[in-house]
């Protein structure tokens, strides 16, 4: 999967692309996976079994994801230990989100790594670009983070806040956009 990563990464991705229909072909695949993780109780060993299958390697044990829990594509996600996230999140990852260690994501969280072409001809096109999480970071509750951020270490994004730029280390930021407000 990483070589699939680095060729739609910062790419435009247009419909009629034969990229595009491999990653059709992959996301329909983890559709069933993604359906069977969130519509039966689960341990949250039996979660974490699911959950590797879906991205695609072992996940970590001391890594808790309350569901449901969603993913349009599932094979672009990395998951650091001692992650926690809350239910209702949503990772958009077909350009890659890296989440590195002791971070919480609140509830109704969303991680955006694609967007459209803004060319309307081409619109129903993607680009994709990722993000990253860095260690010990803590995203509150229906926060959304844009394509191509990086959110430094024990960065603290409040609820509800938009990230659209990069977020420094040891900041707290709110507001949307989001802007550093400690």
């Amino acid at each position: 999967m990483d070589s699939l990563l680095k060729q739609v990464s910062g790419k435009e991705i247009r419909v009629n692309h034969a990229l595009f229909r491999t990653i059709d072909r992959i996301q329909d695949e983890n559709q069933k996976h993604v359906m069977e993780l969130n519509t039966h109780h689960r341990s949250k060993e039996s979660t974490n079994r699911l959950l590797g299958k879906i991205m695609g390697k072992e996940i970590d044990e001391s890594v808790t994801v309350l569901l449901p829990f969603y993913t349009d594509f599932g094979k672009h996600i990395k998951l650091g230990k001692n992650v926690f996230i809350n239910q209702n999140a949503t990772f958009v990852d077909l350009g890659g989100i890296t989440i590195e260690d002791d971070v919480l994501i609140g509830s109704r969280v969303n991680l955006l790594t694609v967007n459209h072409i803004k060319d309307p001809n081409h619109r129903r096109g993607i680009i994709t670009s990722p993000i990253k999480i860095e260690r010990n970071v803590w995203i509150g509750a229906a926060a959304t983070i844009l394509p191509g951020i990086t959110i430094g270490e024990n960065a603290i994004i409040a609820a509800n806040a938009t990230v659209t730029k990069d977020v420094p280390a040891n900041t707290t930021v709110g507001g949307t956009p989001a802007k550093i407000i400690k």
